[in-house]
C-alpha cells in the first residue's frame, strides 16, 4: 500500500531565512490586532447608549442632512424622524420604520382622545417626514354677536296723513355667549353653550305715521305695529293674530323677548334662566310641551301663558318697562 502521508519538517530542520519569514508575519498579525482593537475603542468611546426621550424636549437628537443612514425599510443601522407634539420637536429614533404609526409605536408615543395627527397614520415615511401631533385642548371661549333691531311704526296726529318721520334710529344690541370648547391645534372640535344672555339690548327703530293734519301734536297712545323679522317672529305675529291678540300684543312680545334672550332659542343666564322667555328654571316650559329645550314654539306659547299672570302681554310689558323683569 502506498503511503500518502506528507514529511513533516521540524523547527530545528528549519532555515535561517524561514525563521525569518515567520518572525515577519506574527509581527503584522500582531499591528493587525492591535489596529483593530483601537478603532473598536474609539467608535464606542463617546457613544452613549440612547434610551428614552423626552415627547417635549424642544432639545432633541439631530441629525445633519449629510450623515450616512441607513435604508428606513430594511438596513441595521438606526434612523432618525422628527415628531411635533404640541409644539415641541422630538427625534424618534428606530429601525424599519415604514408608515407613521410605525414611528409612532417605536417611539411609544400614545394618542389621546381628541388628538389629530398629520400625515395620516397609513401615510409612508422618509427622511425628512416631519410627523405633527396636535394634543387636544380645553378652555372657556367668550364671542359677541349682533341682535337685530325691529322697526316700529306708530301713528301720529302730529304729521299729516300718509307721511312719515323716523322718531328713532335702530341699534343692533349685543348677545354675549360663553362656551366651553375643546380644540386640537386650530381645529374645534367640540362647543357647548355654557351662557348667552343679552349684553346690551337693542334699539327699535321707530317711525312715526300722520293721520292728522298740519299743525295737531297728539300721538296715539298704542304700541304701534312691529314688523317682524325672522321665522320666528313671523310665526309669534301670525299665531297671535289668528288667536284673538293684536299688533300691540306682538309689539309687547317683541319688545321682552328681544331684551330677555335676543330670541336665542338657547340663551342660558348665568343665573340659569333659560330660552326666549328667560324661563327660572327652564324646565318650567314643560308644562306646555316636552320639547321646550329647542321649539321656539313651545317656549312662546308658555310665555303667553305665564303673562297671564299681568293680565296679559301688555301687561307685561308695562311691567318690564319698570322692573327690567317680568
Amino acid at each position: 500500500m502506498a503511503n500518502h502521508r506528507k514529511q513533516t519538517k521540524t523547527l530545528l530542520s528549519l532555515s535561517k531565512r524561514q525563521w525569518l519569514k515567520i518572525a515577519a508575519t506574527a509581527s503584522a498579525a500582531t499591528l493587525l490586532v492591535c489596529g483593530v482593537a483601537t478603532a473598536n475603542h474609539f467608535g464606542t468611546h463617546n457613544q452613549s447608549p440612547v434610551t428614552s426621550y423626552s415627547a417635549t424636549d424642544s432639545n432633541a437628537l439631530s441629525v445633519s442632512r449629510g450623515e450616512d443612514r441607513t435604508d428606513l425599510r430594511g438596513g441595521k443601522g438606526a434612523v432618525y424622524v422628527t415628531v411635533k407634539i404640541g409644539g415641541k420637536n422630538r427625534a424618534v429614533v428606530g429601525t424599519h420604520f415604514t408608515d407613521v404609526k410605525s414611528v409612532l409605536d417605536q417611539g411609544d408615543i400614545t394618542l389621546e382622545p381628541g388628538d389629530i395627527v398629520s400625515p395620516g397614520l397609513k401615510t409612508k415615511v422618509n427622511e425628512s417626514t416631519v410627523i405633527t401631533i396636535d394634543r387636544a385642548d380645553s378652555g372657556v371661549e367668550t364671542s359677541e354677536s349682533p341682535i337685530g333691531f325691529n322697526t316700529v311704526k306708530k301713528e301720529t296726529s302730529a304729521l299729516p296723513r300718509g307721511q312719515e318721520k323716523v322718531e328713532t334710529e335702530g341699534q343692533e344690541g349685543v348677545m354675549e355667549t360663553t362656551s366651553l370648547i375643546t380644540k386640537a391645534g386650530k381645529k374645534k372640535i367640540s362647543s357647548n353653550v355654557f351662557t348667552s344672555f343679552v349684553k346690551k339690548a337693542p334699539v327699535d327703530k321707530v317711525v312715526l305715521v300722520g293721520t292728522g293734519s298740519t299743525g295737531s301734536t297728539s300721538t296715539a297712545d298704542s304700541l304701534g305695529t312691529t314688523v317682524p323679522v325672522g321665522e320666528m317672529q313671523q310665526w309669534a305675529h301670525d299665531y297671535l293674530l289668528s288667536n284673538g291678540g293684536t299688533e300691540d300684543d306682538f309689539s309687547a312680545t317683541v319688545y321682552i323677548i328681544s331684551h330677555e334672550s335676543g330670541w336665542r332659542i338657547n340663551a342660558q343666564n348665568p343665573s340659569g334662566a333659560y330660552g326666549l322667555p328667560q324661563a327660572l328654571p327652564g324646565s318650567k316650559m314643560s308644562s306646555a310641551g316636552a320639547d321646550w329645550a329647542t321649539n321656539y314654539q313651545t317656549q312662546l306659547k308658555w310665555f303667553w301663558s305665564y303673562c297671564a299672570k299681568y293680565g296679559g302681554v301688555q301687561g307685561a310689558y308695562q311691567y318690564w318697562l319698570v322692573h327690567h323683569n317680568y
